[in-house]
């Protein structure tokens, strides 16, 4: 019998995502194929403390399903990459600059990757202006006042009037140092999962967020059971097959490895396509729209874990 893969699945940590990491890790340890895989829940606590010292002896490999700061934005894999222990998903740039909007929009216009209008700024900036207005003078209303650093719609409001505006601003900055304020338009809400190594990554079908209110908050995502998205996407080829094309550059873009879920906005009227963000580490259990998303492109979810593990191998040579 060949020997069984000891994997550890990382989970929790200090973010405000913390509830959502362990829904996540706990479909990982749930479908890991036992035939395959001696998975090992491995629960960092919410101040940051593990629970053991992690050691390229005792672990082949490591499955971080951990969202947002600490465990999605480059901390983590900094940290993997120092014990030498191969690890699924993106490397610590990728993951910087995909958890920072302000690097990540960055980095999509250097790659002439269209994204909506924005503006962002530190705290000693908002706190040094005395008009408000100036600093948000090339948006239009509605528009969108996001932490910097944050996933999962954590910290996120949509305003409509500079009352709203400040209020939004000062809650964004109860997240984080920085914030961005996007300018809100009237558009359908796709996602695309990517999945591969550097050289040949593949897109996923796209799927449609079904998005009932202004936009799809954190009770939506993870408390309701509602199925939340429509995938495959009703779109035509043509579109489809540009939301691929556009996930794809994204995720070189940032230099992706391993797996990453884009989010888009379909202005129909128009036919323009916005990349709002790329995740590289999406909500993770079966019923996540990653996970749905390449179910719907022919993947299960325990060979979709089986080529993730694969591909974190490869890329360390083990």
């Amino acid at each position: 019998m060949t020997e069984r893969l000891r994997v550890a699945v990382l989970a929790g940590g200090p973010s405000a995502e913390h509830e959502v990491s362990l829904q996540s890790a706990q479909a990982v340890l749930d479908a890991l194929p036992r035939d395959l895989y001696e998975p090992t829940p491995v629960i960092i606590d919410r101040q940051g403390r593990w629970p053991v010292e992690l050691r390229g002896d005792v672990v082949d490999v490591v499955f971080p399903v951990l969202h947002g700061p600490f465990g999605e934005d480059g901390v983590l894999q900094g940290h993997l990459e120092t014990l030498g222990i191969p690890y699924v998903g993106c490397g610590v740039l990728a993951s910087a600059v995909a958890m920072d909007k302000v690097a990540m929009r960055r980095a999509f216009l250097a790659e002439d990757i269209p994204v909506t209008p924005h503006v962002w700024l530190t705290r000693h900036e908002w706190h040094a202006t005395t008009d408000l207005g100036s600093l948000v003078k090339s948006l239009e209303w509605p528009m969108y006042v996001k932490p910097a650093n944050m996933g999962s719609s954590i910290g996120v409001s949509r305003v409509t009037s500079p009352e709203e505006l400040r209020a939004g601003i000062e809650l964004a900055f109860t997240y984080d140092r920085a914030v961005i304020v996007e300018q809100g338009v009237t558009a359908r809400e796709l996602i695309c999962g990517v999945l591969g190594g550097y050289d040949n990554p593949q897109a996923s079908v796209p799927g449609e967020l079904n998005v009932s209110g202004a936009w799809l908050d954190y009770e939506t995502k993870y408390l309701s059971r509602k199925d939340i998205a429509t995938i495959p996407a009703m779109l035509t080829e043509r579109v489809a097959e540009d939301v691929r094309e556009l996930a794809l550059r994204a995720f070189r873009a940032i230099g992706g490895y391993g797996l990453s879920r884009v989010d888009f906005l379909y202005e129909q009227d128009t036919g323009r396509l916005y990349v709002l963000e790329i995740n590289t580490m999406p909500g993770f259990t079966s019923r996540s729209v990653y996970a749905k998303a390449w179910a719907a492109s022919g993947v299960s979810y325990p060979d979709l874990l089986r080529r993730l593990i694969d591909l974190a191998l490869a890329r360390s040579g083990s």
